[in-house]
């Protein structure tokens, strides 16, 4: 057994010389702006970024034949050693990969707020409406998702009761509704204060992996001293720390610009949380499929992790292609360690 900060020990080197592998874009879909950063993975201060791999880029490009069918190559927009993007409606665009060839999916879709994300979202659905179209494409990702594969579901708690539900009906097998606490809005008259997301984590039968994740032991900020005595079994425990549990409360909200871009003001997903998915449920050169890319979160952490990845989005990709092509945006710091 071994356990290191953040990846595991002997997946560090390949890491650390893995992508972005010279990404290739579909002409005509270039971003507006093109920004170019010193390769080398350093800030400006000549630190090195956090706690995940540093990018470091090569020539092959990964293409998924066996994968995705050809019939939805106009819609690719963006490539790299580890993974492709494409744009579109994910309802038109799932039905293109193939049966159980998934290993881990995540999915973080709109939450029906009536939120702004750009003209091809509908965000403003009826409670009804919004299920339907949760289960379509629910539907194809349980489909593409191998046997032994991991789902997990990022959503508002309201959504994820009937969501997981259906997922439990669609053979899955329940494994943890995992609370964020993540403190985003203002209190509600007449309810008890909302401070946290919901994170379901289902399998397709028994888990094909599952790693255990550490976090550090809980110190007091001010003094130094650890916070808990643990029924004065503290020298009996794990050295690299306590077993992670399903109630996540060391998850920030993103609202630093050098954790999120500049050019997309819907919510950003801290890295932490991908990393914690990736980490626990795949190993190196897995397949993750994320079919609502947002701001590109998933794709960054398995480039520096060495997982493959499909993405999808509906709206513009740029500022995912940015993220991709750049080192502007950090992942946050991790003092996870992980078994193996």
């Amino acid at each position: 057994m071994v356990c290191v900060p953040g990846i595991p020990r002997n997946s560090l080197t390949k890491a650390r010389l893995s992508p972005v592998q010279n990404p290739i874009i579909d002409p005509g879909l270039l971003p507006r702006t093109q920004m170019h950063l010193d390769p080398s993975g350093y800030d400006c201060n000549n630190s090195p970024v956090m706690s995940l791999p540093l990018f470091e880029r090569t020539k092959d490009v990964w293409t998924p034949t066996s994968v995705v069918d050809s019939s939805i190559d106009d819609k690719r927009v963006y490539k790299t050693g580890y993974g492709v993007l494409y744009q579109g409606d994910c309802l038109k665009l799932l039905p293109a990969i193939a049966d159980e060839s998934v290993n881990t999916l995540f999915a973080d879709p709109p939450f029906n707020l009536a939120k702004e994300y750009g003209m091809r979202v509908d965000d403003n659905r009826s409670d009804a409406e919004y299920v339907r179209w949760a289960k379509l494409w629910i539907d194809e990702c349980v489909r593409v998702l191998k046997p032994g594969g991991a789902f997990f579901l990022y959503n508002l708690p309201k959504w994820n009761i009937v969501l997981g539900n259906y997922l439990a009906e669609s053979g899955l097998n329940f494994r943890h509704w995992i609370a964020i606490n993540i403190k985003l809005s203002l209190p509600i008259p007449g309810r008890l204060y909302p401070s946290h997301y919901s994170l379901l984590y289902f399998t397709k039968g028994k888990p094909n992996t599952f790693h255990r994740i550490r976090t550090p032991i809980e110190r007091c900020r001010h003094c130094g001293g650890e916070i808990k005595d643990y029924g004065g079994h503290r020298g009996a425990m794990n050295p690299n720390g306590v077993t992670l549990t399903d109630v996540w409360n060391d998850i920030a909200p993103v609202r630093h610009w050098k954790f999120k871009s500049r050019k997309r003001s819907a919510n950003q997903l801290s890295t932490k949380i991908l990393e914690r998915v990736v980490q626990m449920s795949t190993e190196e050169d897995d397949i993750v499929l994320d079919p609502f890319g947002g701001s590109g979160t998933t794709f960054d952490v398995c480039e520096r992790l060495s997982r493959h990845w499909i993405g999808i989005e509906i709206e513009s990709c740029d500022v995912i292609i940015e993220r991709l092509q750049t080192q502007d945006l950090r992942p946050h710091k991790s003092e996870d360690y992980v078994e193996i």
